[in-house]
């Protein structure tokens, strides 16, 4: 782990998370605001489990991460600096996300999808076919597209950022008006 991201020791617990085998299940989320609205967030000793995209209340953010809730522990201090760091990029400043994942749960595929997707720069745009192409299977780019349409980590895994062969905005899970005000969000902090 990187030093400074919010995987680290907890102050209630006598040693650090990954060194826990119990604790490796546990969740933690929180929920907080941001320029673009509100944002809930969940993770484990193994990673960030779940980001959404901003809503327009604290109950919509929440309703994204109902399902884990039961088993989850509100906490913010176990997110370290990662909450003012979605802050700062939902205000236009430039921001990178390290952060680990947990990719319980999700496929092969869909985890060399969202690892490629997390290179595209900041400002910038690749094709689903783009992708397919570099991850070996290059008449994929619908599959890539499902895939990204599972995306539990927007804006960590930039799937935004991902377009139409023609450049075109297509497929959004918050609507592509949520994928232009990313994009303009990125593009302003490039034009400066």
């Amino acid at each position: 782990m990187r030093t400074g991201h919010f995987i680290r020791k907890h102050p209630r617990q006598n040693s650090s998370y990954l060194g826990v085998i119990k604790d490796l299940h546990l969740l933690y989320y929180t929920i907080f605001n941001t320029e673009f609205g509100w944002v809930a967030i969940a993770g484990s000793a193994e990673g960030l489990s779940r980001i959404t995209l901003p809503q327009t209340n604290r109950e919509k953010a929440s309703d994204y991460i109902a399902g884990l809730l039961p088993q989850a522990v509100a906490d913010r201090s176990f997110f370290g600096n990662l909450i003012p760091r979605l802050q700062g990029y939902f205000k236009g400043e430039r921001v990178d996300f390290p952060d680990a994942l947990d990719l319980r749960g999700c496929t092969t595929f869909q985890g060399n999808v969202w690892a490629l997707t997390r290179a595209i720069p900041y400002g910038e745009t690749r094709t689903y076919g783009w992708i397919a192409k570099e991850i070996g299977f290059p008449r994929a780019g619908r599959a890539v597209g499902r895939a990204l349409a599972r995306n539990r980590f927007p804006i960590v895994v930039p799937c935004h950022r991902v377009v139409g062969g023609d450049g075109s905005m297509v497929g959004f899970s918050n609507g592509l008006e949520m994928k232009r005000k990313l994009l303009a969000l990125e593009a302003s902090f490039i034009s400066i």
